[in-house]
């Protein structure tokens, strides 16, 4: 029987007839498969051949069928993965740096690599994908209208199909021409065989024929490539007239032994430079150079007998090294590449989950836009997912990211409708604040500026252009009016300088007392507020300077009492604010109040999300959004508490 070696056959001759004088040539491995085939190495060695029988004839009519040993399979190097094929390839990250790499290739005579040019391809798309993608954004940010958006003309994509059109042509001519040349190499072979089949045809002959049967064999190796679908049968039938010509030659020892010897030389390189390749760091290059190898050692002729199993396992040990190594590389990729999968799907699931029907103001959306461009930024640091889903989960993350800004254009697009009628009556509001800031007539005066501002605050938005000079102008206005208003009361200052005495000497009590001796320490400080309370105003300069005097007496001893800071805040508050002038203040928190309230749904909705996809799974994330909600509920709750004092004012 044959015993497959490597996925290789070894025929075995028939016993030797002890009256022979003579020996003969023993087949080693020969090409039972074709040489492209992944190379497996947990075979058993070859069994020594026995020498055949003298007569030629035993040994050609009794030649053994071919036994199929069970092969470990290898993993086809086709269908690695693209960051496999990337690392072959130097890919410039430029348009034009990828373009001037296609015309060198279009200009080299060296042959063409189809991943390359793939690479390169895919490449220049992205590219222009995302410069158009970034062009339609920024488009989109300088308030453009999405319906009127025209993609500009990018003159290099014209140009890089050009040369690839060259470099397609180019490389489907040189693989014409290489298939021509393995049907050459495939006749050229059957005539080496008829050659040899003509020398066994004049069995006398045959010793002397045996420098030509040795330039036939180098011309066979010499010939590369044949069409792979007749590759295993052109060897069959190659080895067995080789096998019957060893066997009809009865070639000397003599003969034999140098044969034996010059074989074992270039076997003995090849285990050497396959042992090399185990100390590679290239893993994929280590394990495609090793079947040139393998192919190089099928090709080479027997050694002899004692030595034969001995190299063949220096070779096999090798390659089942850097077998090994190849299956463990694609394995911790298999494992890289699920971890990216399971990550991007993440992202994928936020970026779905936010509430974007929630989204009423630019600066939501804006809030909204920064945190999408994070995510972004995150995938873009994420690896490859498996092969099979890395476009599909791809597309599902585009197909989100679009989903938003698409809502987004829409809704910028609807504002934009609005802001001509917002500019007229903003217009409006500051040609009246205009005409009412030279006004004297103060009380009324002030009331009607400040129910303009509340007017004001109420129209949506306008222009970015008009809008900075606009509110400029209506400032100004105000701010005059209110300007000439305090200088009005000038006349009051003296009032003011003894209210700043009352209000120091409660000062200078409050730090007199010793909290640890003061059993009515709590109504003692509710009794100074309110005493605080019925004093006036004091001057300007000193508002902040007297009343910071007082916040840090009454935290202190607040402190002692273990009030909470956000209550205290409330008090002086409270304090602070003006009956009747507090309506600015109130619209800065009630639009405090929307933003948190925004957070706090978008927080909310996240946990749950998390919830369900993670289960126990990132609990310090969980912990930690939980505790933002809590803060988040408790700075609206004391903002609540505030509009709820200048309501009752």
């Amino acid at each position: 029987m044959e015993e497959l070696v490597n996925n290789e056959p070894v025929i075995k001759s028939e016993e030797v007839d002890t009256e022979t004088t003579a020996t003969t040539e023993t087949i080693e491995e020969p090409v039972a498969t074709p040489a492209e085939e992944v190379v497996a190495v947990e075979e058993t060695p070859a069994a020594p051949a026995e020498e055949p029988v003298a007569e030629e004839k035993t040994a050609v009519e009794e030649e053994p069928a071919v036994e199929e040993a069970e092969v470990e399979a290898e993993p086809d190097a086709e269908e690695e993965p693209e960051p496999e094929q990337e690392n072959e390839f130097d890919i410039p990250t430029t348009k034009e740096g990828i373009i001037e790499r296609m015309k060198q290739i279009a200009e080299s005579d060296e042959e063409i690599s189809r991943q390359e040019v793939d690479l390169l391809k895919s490449h220049f798309y992205r590219i222009v994908k995302a410069e158009g993608e970034a062009a339609y954004k920024q488009y989109i940010d300088d308030g453009g209208d999405p319906e009127a958006y025209t993609p500009a003309i990018d003159p290099t994509e014209q140009l890089f199909k050009e040369v690839f059109a060259i470099v397609r042509e180019k490389r489907a001519a040189q693989h014409k021409a290489q298939e021509q040349q393995k049907e050459e190499n495939y006749l050229k072979k059957l005539r080496i065989i008829e050659k040899i089949k003509a020398i066994l045809d004049n069995p006398d002959e045959v010793n002397k024929s045996y420098n030509e049967f040795r330039e036939l064999q180098n011309e066979w190796n010499s010939i590369k490539d044949v069409p792979a679908e007749k590759s295993t049968e052109l060897w069959k039938t190659y080895q067995a007239n080789v096998e019957k010509f060893y066997d009809t030659l009865k070639l000397n020892n003599e003969f034999r032994a140098y044969d034996f010897k010059k074989n074992l030389e270039m076997k003995t390189a090849l285990c050497e430079a396959a042992e090399k390749l185990t100390e590679s760091d290239d893993v994929l290059g280590s394990f495609r150079q090793l079947q040139n190898l393998h192919q190089q050692f099928r090709e080479i002729g027997p050694v002899s007998r004692e030595l034969r199993e001995e190299v063949w396992h220096r070779f096999k040990e090798a390659s089942t090294i850097i077998n090994k190594r190849h299956q463990e590389y694609f394995e911790s990729r298999k494992e890289e590449e699920n971890q990216n999968l399971d990550q991007k799907t993440a992202i994928c699931e936020i970026i779905e989950g936010y509430d974007l029907d929630s989204l009423k103001s630019f600066a939501a959306w804006n809030d909204m836009s920064e945190k999408i461009m994070a995510l972004q930024t995150k995938w873009k640091t994420i690896g490859f997912a498996p092969h099979k889903m890395n476009q599909k989960i791809y597309d599902r993350f585009r197909a989100a990211c679009d989903a938003f800004f698409t809502k987004k254009a829409e809704y910028f697009k609807e504002m934009r409708e609005n802001m001509g009628e917002n500019l007229r009556k903003k217009t409006e509001l500051v040609e009246k604040a205009e005409a009412l800031k030279s006004s004297t007539n103060w009380k009324k005066t002030a009331d009607e500026l400040i129910a303009l501002q509340k007017e004001w605050n109420g129209i949506g938005p306008i222009p970015k252009k008009q809008s900075t000079a606009l509110w400029s102008r209506f400032r100004a206005a105000c701010d005059e009016f209110f300007e000439a208003k305090k200088a009005n009361t000038s006349s009051q200052h003296g009032e003011q300088v003894d209210n700043l005495n009352k209000k120091k000497a409660i000062v200078a009590r409050l730090a007199a007392i010793v909290p640890e001796e003061t059993p009515d320490l709590r109504q003692l400080l509710k009794d100074a507020q309110a005493e605080w309370n019925e004093i006036g105003h004091v001057p300007f300069k000193e508002k902040d300077k007297v009343f910071q005097a007082l916040r840090a007496q009454m935290d202190r001893l607040y402190d002692f009492l273990g009030e909470s800071a956000s209550k205290r805040r409330v008090e002086r508050f409270k304090n602070t604010v003006s009956e009747g002038g507090g309506d600015r203040v109130r619209d800065k928190l009630v639009r405090q109040a929307e933003i948190l309230q925004q957070e706090i749904k978008t927080y909310e909705n996240n946990l749950g999300f998390l919830n369900l996809s993670k289960g126990n799974k990132g609990s310090s994330l969980i912990d930690e959004l939980n505790h933002k909600v809590d803060k988040l509920k408790a700075d609206l709750k004391e903002i609540k508490e505030k509009i709820k004092i200048i309501d009752e004012k």
